[in-house]
């Protein structure tokens, strides 16, 4: 186990590089691609590239995070371990998020694990890389205080979700979310739009803080609505507008007076 992404030990000259398609996943992200072009340019040039397999532990909860790290391919697992033992997943992160600057700067041991979910490329920045970015790039503090708000709102959104809303809602809305952050850009009309992420049940109760048996029953639900089909090789969503629908109205039911 490490605690964060380790650069290759390979010389430089062979040291594994981002190919065009993982950096324009960094690169065409909103947050940084509303950097400074000499800003975006020194995070790629200080940045270790890293490849890891499925289940590759990124971070470890309890030690401190030496690198700023965002996925430029597959995606990342965010889970906390609660002081009682229970496993409890947080978030799972597509390519283009940065991601463990409070830590990094904060130097406090880090409050949850962090781990390659599917085959996964990430690009780290050391610790030091970082300050001296901040030295050297005056927009950058504002662009990171941006981006920890863009943090805390998901965060507050996350918990307002969880205590106004049941769980078929929130597993609805989850769907929508992964789809729409994993799962392919174009899809024709009237095409079924796959989920882009393969994720176990006890995976998808995890992150919904539910049980397999009670997420398992939902997914059935909205397979009997004709809503979604879950399959071997993934969940595909065939009405996307429907499954808003859904949301829309749970969230109608949890204002007051709804």
């Amino acid at each position: 186990m490490h605690a964060s992404p380790r650069p290759s030990a390979d010389p430089p000259l062979q040291r594994p590089l981002l190919s065009a398609q993982e950096r324009e996943a960094i690169d065409q992200s909103p947050w940084f691609s509303s950097l400074p072009p000499s800003l975006r340019h020194d995070i790629f040039r200080l940045g270790h590239v890293t490849r890891h397999r499925h289940g590759d532990m990124i971070v470890n909860q309890g030690q401190p995070i030496r690198n700023w790290f965002t996925c430029a391919s597959g995606a990342l697992r965010f889970r906390r371990t609660t002081t009682g033992g229970r496993r409890v997943t947080l978030a799972y992160v597509e390519p283009g998020i940065w991601v463990g600057e409070a830590e990094v700067l904060y130097g406090r041991p880090c409050t949850y694990d962090a781990h390659a979910h599917g085959s996964t490329t990430l690009l780290s920045v050391p610790e030091a890389a970082l300050r001296a970015l901040l030295q050297q790039h005056p927009p950058f503090g504002q662009a990171l205080l941006t981006l920890q708000a863009h943090s805390m709102r998901s965060l507050y959104l996350m918990m307002e979700d969880v205590a106004t809303m049941p769980l078929r809602a929130r597993l609805t809305k989850q769907l929508l979310h992964l789809q729409e952050r994993f799962g392919p850009h174009h899809v024709a009309p009237g095409e079924s739009r796959p989920l882009g992420l393969s994720l176990a049940q006890d995976e998808l109760a995890g992150l919904l803080g539910g049980s397999r048996q009670r997420v398992n029953v939902e997914l059935k639900w909205l397979e009997r609505q004709g809503l979604i089909s879950v399959r071997p090789r993934g969940i595909e969503l065939h009405d996307v507008q429907g499954l808003q629908a859904l949301v829309d109205q749970a969230v109608a039911e949890g204002k007051p007076g709804g």
